[in-house]
Formats: C-alpha cells, sequence, structure tokens
C-alpha cells in the first residue's frame, strides 16, 4: 500500500491539476492510484476549522464529520476527506459543504482520478541472441518481429520508437490498446539501432519505457581475398589477406600456427628461407555469424618459374634474329629479364636490341647481327621462392659459309643417289642367277627344308625326290641342296666345242655327283 502525506498530496494536487469554477464553487482534479490513500481538500482559504463537513459523490452522501470508526472514507479534523487504499470505482466528482464558525457555509468540489500504471512495459524482439550484456543480434536479411505490451488503469498510449545512426526517436507504430506489435523484414545494417517501447497513462500521464538495442550481423557471401605484393628486397614478398564489408569486424589469421587478429586485412612479410616450392599458404576468416568451427579461408600454392624457350638459335650475319622465353607457371609471378654473356649483364634496349612481351612471353629481338653478337643468352626468371635460367645459345654464320653448307649438302644427295642406281644395276643384272621363292623348299619346322636350285638357259625349275633329313639334336634343322645342270643342246654344244674328242668324251661319261650342303 502507498502512503501518500497529505501535505505531499495536496501539493501534488495543487501542482499537477488545474482549477476551474462552476456553480459558485471551485473543483480540484487529483488522480491517485490504486491501493493509494487519496486526501481531498475541502476548505484552504484559511486556517479556520470547520465546525461540520460533509462530503458527497454523484448526488450521494459518502462521508460526514464525525464518521464511525474503522470506515475507508472519513472526515478529517480540516474537513478533508481521506480514502484509504483507493480502488477502481472511487473515481468521480465530490463536493465538499463545511459550515464555518458563524453559521457561515463553503462548498467545494473535487474531481478524482483513479490512475494505475503504467507498470513495468515488457518487451521482445525475435528471433535474436542475446549477447552477455544484454545486447540482441540478429543476421542481415533475416525477418525480426517487436512486441511491447503494458497494464494501465484506465487507458494508455503505446509506441515503438527507433533511435539509429541516421534517425533519432522514428515512431514506427502507435496503438491505444495495451499491446503493440510490429514487424521488420529483411533486416538490413540501417536497422541496427535502439528500439524504445513507450507507454504513457492518458490520465496521469505517467510514463513508462523499455529499451532494447539491436545489432545487425553479417558477412560477406564471397570468401577472403588472398593478394601477394612485391618488396624492395626480391627474396621477400608480403601477403595480404582482407575480407570487407563484415559486421562485426572478423578475426584473420595467416598460416596454421599463429593467432587471430581482430581485423578486416591482415598482412605479413616472409622471406625466402620461410617458403618452399609447392608450399600453400592459407588465409584464415572467422566471425559470429559463421558459428564454432565454421570458417572462411582464401589460399595459393607457391612455385618456382620455370622459364621455356629455344635453347640453339642460328642466325645469319647482317640479319635479325628474335630469342623468345615463356614463364607462365610461377606463384608469386616472377621478373624475367634478358642477359648476356657468363658475366649475365643486362640486355637495355636501344638501337640494338628490342624487348617486347606478349602475355607471359619475352621477347628479345638483337638487330643487324655480327660475330660479336654470338654466344650465351640467359633468360633469368627470378620470384621470392627463386632464381631459375633459361640458356640459350646463339650461333652467328656467314654467307659463304651458308653456301658452302648448301653445295656440301646437294653433293652428298646426289652421291647417294648414284650408289643407289649401281646398286640396283648390279641386282638387275644378276637376277638369273638367284632364284628365291616362298613356296619352294620350304616345309614344316618339324621337317627338313630342301632347296633346290637349277641352272639352266631356260630358268625351268625341276624338284626330284630326295630322302629327307632329320633335324640335328642341337635344335637346327638341316638342309638338303641339290644342284642339277639340264642338258641343253645349244648351251652343250657351245661348252664342247673347244674341247678336245678325248675331253668331250669324259665330259659325256662323266656324272656330276650329288652336292649335299647344309646350313
Amino acid at each position: 500500500m502507498k502512503i501518500v502525506a497529505a501535505a505531499a498530496l495536496l501539493h501534488l494536487c495543487f501542482s499537477a491539476t488545474a482549477a476551474v469554477s462552476g456553480s459558485g464553487s471551485t473543483e480540484t482534479a487529483l488522480a491517485a492510484a490504486p491501493g493509494d490513500i487519496a486526501l481531498l481538500p475541502c476548505y484552504t482559504v484559511g486556517n479556520v476549522t470547520p465546525s461540520f463537513t460533509t462530503w458527497m459523490k454523484n448526488g450521494r452522501e459518502v462521508a460526514a464529520s464525525r464518521p464511525p470508526a474503522g470506515r475507508r472514507l472519513a472526515v478529517q479534523h480540516d474537513g478533508s476527506l481521506a480514502i484509504r487504499e483507493v480502488m477502481p470505482g472511487d473515481e468521480g466528482s465530490y463536493l465538499c459543504s463545511s459550515t464555518l464558525p458563524g453559521n457561515s457555509t463553503f462548498q467545494a468540489r473535487v474531481l478524482l482520478q483513479v490512475t494505475g500504471g503504467p507498470g513495468n512495459v515488457s518487451t521482445s524482439i525475435s528471433p535474436t541472441t542475446a549477447l552477455s550484456n544484454g545486447t540482441l543480434v540478429a543476421p542481415r536479411g533475416s525477418s525480426v518481429s517487436f512486441k511491447c505490451s503494458v497494464s494501465s488503469y484506465p487507458s494508455q498510449n503505446l509506441t515503438w520508437a527507433f533511435r539509429g545512426a541516421s534517425s533519432s526517436n522514428q515512431s514506427l507504430a502507435f496503438t491505444s490498446e495495451s499491446w503493440l506489435d510490429f514487424r521488420i523484414e529483411d533486416l538490413q545494417p540501417s536497422d541496427q539501432g535502439v528500439y524504445i517501447c513507450r507507454a504513457v497513462n492518458t490520465v496521469s500521464l505517467n510514463t513508462s519505457t523499455d529499451r532494447r538495442q539491436l545489432l545487425v550481423y553479417y558477412v560477406p557471401d564471397r570468401h577472403p581475398d588472398c593478394m601477394w605484393a612485391s618488396a624492395q628486397d626480391p627474396s621477400h614478398v608480403q601477403f595480404s589477406c582482407s575480407w570487407l564489408g563484415a559486421y562485426p569486424v572478423p578475426e584473420l589469421r595467416w598460416g596454421e600456427g599463429g593467432g587471430f587478429q581482430v581485423t578486416d586485412s591482415l598482412s605479413v612479410t616472409l622471406n625466402r628461407s620461410l617458403l618452399s616450392d609447392g608450399e600453400t599458404v592459407r588465409c584464415t576468416a572467422r566471425h559470429p555469424l559463421l558459428g564454432p568451427g565454421q570458417e572462411k579461408s582464401c589460399s595459393f600454392t607457391l612455385n618456382l618459374p620455370f622459364p621455356e624457350g629455344e635453347p640453339l638459335v642460328t642466325a645469319l650475319e647482317a640479319t635479325s634474329v628474335t630469342l623468345t622465353c615463356a614463364e607462365a607457371t610461377s606463384v608469386p609471378p616472377a621478373n624475367t629479364t634478358w642477359r648476356k654473356g657468363l658475366q649475365q649483364d643486362n640486355v637495355v634496349a636501344g638501337s640494338k636490341y628490342v624487348l617486347s612481351e606478349e602475355g607471359p612471353v619475352l621477347k628479345l629481338t638483337i638487330l643487324n647481327i655480327s660475330k660479336d653478337d654470338e654466344g650465351v643468352y640467359f633468360c633469368r626468371s627470378e620470384n621470392p621462392l627463386g632464381v631459375r635460367e633459361l640458356e640459350v645459345y646463339l650461333t652467328v654464320k656467314t654467307a659463304s659459309s651458308a653456301y658452302t653448307g648448301a653445295i656440301i649438302g646437294v653433293f652428298i644427295a646426289a652421291l647417294i643417289v648414284g650408289l643407289a642406281v649401281i646398286v640396283a644395276k648390279n641386282v638387275y643384272s644378276s637376277r638369273h642367277r638367284i632364284c628365291l621363292g616362298d613356296g619352294f623348299g620350304q616345309m614344316d619346322e618339324d621337317r627338313g627344308d630342301v632347296l633346290s636350285l637349277v641352272e639352266s638357259d631356260d630358268e625351268q625349275l625341276f624338284q626330284d625326290a630326295v630322302p629327307r633329313l632329320p633335324p640335328i639334336t642341337n635344335g637346327c634343322h638341316t638342309t638338303l641342296v641339290q644342284i642339277h645342270r639340264i642338258p641343253s643342246s645349244d648351251y652343250e654344244d657351245a661348252e664342247t666345242a673347244d674341247l678336245s674328242p678325248q675331253q668331250q668324251e669324259d665330259t659325256v661319261q662323266t656324272e656330276e655327283p650329288e652336292d649335299l650342303v647344309t646350313f
């Protein structure tokens, strides 16, 4: 029960209400909450104590001087009306009639208003996640509901207001009911700020508010960006990782062993001794929206340079030649240059040399070549991992040496053709002495082969039955070759024409034995 002292109540009465006149009396407005003690003043002109006072409400007497003890409404010695434990229904217009000494009378009117609340305002913003300090968090793009309720008598006004970076006390919704809801679809960073539910009692004008701070978290859809930058020292490289567009600021880390740092851009400089060919360098990012163990990353694999091109180049004196070198596999990209001689002097573009670049291909054009230009050239590619070189040897020939080579080439070609003609002619002239055939003398592999060679003017072949020879024990085959001489009148006459009679007789009577040839 709230006990309000008479002086304080009167002060509240005169400071918070307005006086009106009517029917020759003055009406004072007074507000009290249920359970309070309300003191309605009557005669306040001086220090005179009324001899008798009555209070009426809506034409009915509710209290008089010297009331029975224990009543909730009682007239005080100064004529004021005390109402203990004010409750709904006590509100209304009260009329005070006091009799003063000298039988003079005084009347006063008091309008009592019973009000309650607003009490504690209850708010709810969902779905959200509460941080340890009570701040609410919701992801960008989500749908969020805002609810507010309050208890107030006899009535109230509810308002949802927003205070953000771009607005202050912006009214979002209003009602005279005891609850107020509204919803934001597709929450955006501009919706981040403080949301206030304000309740005002329409009678007492008492106000109650509740504030909730809402943060809108978001992360980019893409992965972090990994980049590299060359340092002044070619053996050093700077790796940079950035993940812009996240709220709150993410945590980034290079490699696996280091700790995370709260930043949206992180750089690290490494030297050649800490890098190796084929190594994968990774940047990892984490954010509260991703959840525990959920991370995003970017990476690249380091590769040594590998210049490619023709190692041997020949050119004629007083002409131009272009040396070509391509390097497209190194990570980070290599710096490729042309150098000359064992001392590897830098080749500088000028009247003698023309340097051009077409994508990964670096070209060196040497103009008006002389013998001084002959030698070794180096295509040198270097990145933070190391240096690789392509060695190109340039040979310079004079015009006379070129003609000599052509003459020698023609002579060799003519010699080869002449030898081929001679061999072909000899083979053709001896064709009647050679008789080779697939069908003669070929038998099964498990039998001996018989080859008959016959010398005859008309090249007629005969094969007589000859005894077969078994294969020898060492796995080789035995071939029986029979050589027959077939008589021919013209040939025989020619053979015996120059012989004596005795020699001719011996020739006729002699029979040549069979020749056995084993291969």
